[in-house]
């Protein structure tokens, strides 16, 4: 039989890989496709000989030959063992078998995922459109692909999607305590499952049936709501079938703590289904950030299977883009980074161990000022001058041209694995973008979305050249792009200033430049003379009708590289750094800000800002008069906070140690990295469990901190003032 239609999921099976495929009258039908993924073992040719003698007695399962493979870097071709799995659930275990069988052997393309390994020979990718011949029991004859990841307009599958979710605020971890009813919507249809009937199981286990989705999109299904679900229905008997697949069970891996960057998170427990996708909105970032379009995005162009895509990072998606390429042009994919940072003096060091340039903002209140970002600036830095780890000080160009501060050297004669992604995910963001006007308001929300995952996917690609674990890593890529971006930002303010104008702040790959009288043409011819001499892109980002620099919290004549707020000449608003842009601000405090900001942004001059400060000061007061009276909903005096160690380490009696505590007292499990939410009752209360309560033990007798919030409206207030001398 001829089928058409998209790929919905693949995982591997012993047969082979298991395709889900819906047609576009929504037909679905689990294939096989025969599958043989194979790893390849270097070593002494001793060695190489030892381990084919004891594999070959295992030609039912395995396939072995000598063949050869480049290293990406000694740049030269290597005679390597290729080992090819017959049966691929067995691939993990006949890789660590050869590394039990001697150790000194090296193992590559060992650890990678089958999905996209499979997606990478067949020229597939998740959500793809293909044609498929398969014969009566399923089996593919044939597959080809009739899509490409980089197209713009494509179709997707017509999704049937459940949204599962617990009545209540939708922030807060069920997990602390939350238990509310399920509310399930399908389509048009809306459906509370509130126990007092049926259990949740058996009703929601009919909706399954009668619905059959393929996508249940859940908010804290993760780690609450399907483990809740799955475990009530063992106690009752009930066959719950969350897999569309009967013969695969549902996948639930482990919640756990990690460090990135020097902060410590949390990424919780992951419930994968077969056959049928979930997509837990509360533990995926992109998301949560880029919404489902941005998702399939990810999932098309990284190769990625769904599920995994939408809770991996971005950084993951980058590191599987690298390694198709490098699969593609026959390059050994080693199975952890293996090379070494090159031997440095220390004065060589100390010059080549820098970040990006900042230039700290001059304080005050500005009008008519310019930003100017380069886009995209440190991909666009990787694509343009061709720096990727293979390529930094290549032995193959001693005369190539040398990068700023450093001295590197850049391979002139091959295009690096880092440079060649990039640059494809750069070209299509900008097409994005310039088709964005010319399209319906529905496509042009889909193109924003589509961008934005994208974005995150360029965000990323610079750390990953530094990344300790990054399987083509090298630290010097990551300080010559950072030596790059310097000298970039430093030609940017000469030009700037030669021409004029004053630079207020430079902050690593955007400048705010000032010049009395400017026009948006002066500013736009700055942006392409600035652009000419660095040859990379640079965009007016917006010229603002006033800009306000602020000082440090805790120092009124420090400035702060990013704490300011602006407003364009079209009226939106940019703001960093104030109350309404952290995490653990209460909402009623970024309402109010919120509000006073829109009547500021009626103002055009200084005069007319300290007017609406005037204006935007009764908000504030309003805001404190309900504060008082009684007249704040709860929910709106919530503080998030991350734990930054084990509940038990907590050695002061701080708000989050005390409203942890509480839920810890309660049988609630946390975790570093994990959120705790908490109403603060009486914050110089003497006995510490009185200063706080956690949020899911909060009752109405507890009350609140009237003080102590009206002092947060107030501070929050005054940054406003500022400008004003007040």
């Amino acid at each position: 039989m001829r089928l058409q239609g998209w790929i919905l999921d693949l995982y591997p099976s012993p047969q082979g890989m298991k395709l889900w495929l819906m047609e576009v009258n929504q037909n679905r039908h689990r294939l096989i496709d025969s599958f043989t993924p194979a790893f390849y073992v270097s070593g002494s040719p001793d060695s190489l000989r030892r381990l084919h003698g004891a594999l070959e007695p295992k030609h039912s399962a395995l396939v072995c030959r000598m063949t050869e493979r480049t290293d990406i870097w000694e740049r030269e071709s290597r005679e390597v063992l290729e080992i090819s799995v017959q049966h691929p659930t067995q691939y993990s275990s006949w890789t660590r078998w050869v590394q039990r069988f001697d150790s000194a052997l090296r193992l590559y393309n060992s650890d990678l995922m089958l999905a996209s390994l499979y997606c990478w020979q067949k020229n597939v990718f998740p959500l793809a459109l293909v044609e498929v011949d398969a014969d009566e029991d399923g089996q593919v004859q044939h597959i080809e692909c009739r899509d490409s990841e980089w197209s713009f307009d494509y179709e997707l599958p017509p999704l049937e999607i459940m949204h599962v979710r617990l009545g209540g605020l939708p922030r807060i971890d069920p997990v602390h305590g939350r238990q509310t009813a399920l509310e399930v919507e399908v389509g048009e249809r809306e459906y509370e499952l509130d126990e007092s009937g049926e259990p949740a199981a058996v009703a929601l286990e009919r909706l399954l049936k009668w619905h059959d989705p393929d996508l249940i999109l859940t908010d804290w299904g993760d780690a609450a709501i399907l483990p809740r679900l799955r475990q009530q229905a063992a106690q009752l008997g009930v066959a719950l079938q969350f897999n569309r697949d009967p013969d695969a069970q549902v996948q639930q891996s482990k919640a756990r703590s990690f460090m990135s960057y020097g902060r410590i998170l949390f990424k919780n427990s992951a419930t994968t289904l077969f056959g049928r996708l979930h997509v837990d909105t509360r533990n995926s970032f992109i998301a949560n950030k880029c919404d489902l379009a941005g998702l399939w995005e990810l999932a098309r162009v990284t190769k990625l299977p769904v599920q995994y895509c939408a809770r991996t990072t971005t950084g993951t998606g980058i590191s599987y883009m690298q390694m198709e390429l490098a699969y593609r042009d026959g390059v050994l994919i080693p199975s952890q980074k293996a090379e070494p940072e090159d031997p440095k003096p220390p004065d060589a060091l100390l010059s080549a161990d820098r970040g990006g340039l900042v230039f700290t903002p001059k304080l005050g209140f500005f009008t008519n000022v310019a930003e100017l970002d380069f886009v995209s600036e440190y991909p666009s830095i990787m694509a343009r001058f061709n720096v990727s780890p293979e390529t930094v000080n290549c032995p193959c160009c001693p005369d190539a041209p040398r990068v700023p501060e450093l001295g590197y050297r850049i391979c002139q004669q091959r295009r690096g694995i880092t440079s060649r992604v990039v640059e494809r995910l750069i070209s299509k963001r900008t097409e994005l973008k310039q088709r964005q006007p010319e399209v319906s308001s529905s496509t042009a929300q889909r193109y924003k979305l589509q961008r934005d995952a994208l974005k995150w996917l360029l965000v990323c690609c610079f750390g990953y050249t530094g990344y300790k674990n990054a399987r083509f890593g090298k630290i010097e890529a990551h300080e010559a792009i950072n030596a790059v971006a310097r000298e970039t930002l430093l030609v940017a303010k000469e030009i700037a200033e030669t021409r004029g104008f004053e630079l207020l702040h430079a902050l690593v790959d955007s400048l705010y430049v000032w010049k009395d009288q400017a026009s948006r043409e002066d500013y736009e011819q700055l942006a392409r003379e600035i652009e000419r001499q660095t040859r990379l892109p640079l965009a007016i980002e917006a010229v603002y009708r006033y800009i306000v620099f602020l000082p440090s919290r805790q120092f009124e004549d420090v400035p702060v590289p990013n704490r300011f707020f602006a407003v364009s000449n079209g009226g939106s608003l940019k703001v960093r750094g104030l109350e309404l842009r952290r995490h653990d601000t209460p909402p009623l405090i970024a309402r109010m800000q919120g509000q006073v900001l829109d009547i500021l942004a009626e103002a055009h001059d200084y005069d007319s800002y300290c007017r609406k400060v005037e204006e935007a000061r009764a908000v504030e007061r309003k805001y404190e008069e309900n504060l008082e009276n009684g007249a704040i909903a709860v929910e709106d005096l919530i503080v998030s906070k991350r734990l930054t160690r084990p509940v038990r380490d907590y050695r002061k009696a701080c708000h989050t140690a005390i409203a942890a505590q509480q839920l810890y007292g309660s049988g609630v499990r946390l975790r570093p990295g994990q959120t705790v939410e908490y109403i603060i009752t009486d914050s110089e209360a003497r006995i510490p469990n009185d200063r706080v309560r956690a949020y899911s033990r909060w009752e109405g007798w507890h009350g609140y901190d009237r003080r102590r919030y009206r002092e947060m409206l107030r501070e929050a207030f005054e940054v406003f003032l500022k400008p004003c001398g007040a």
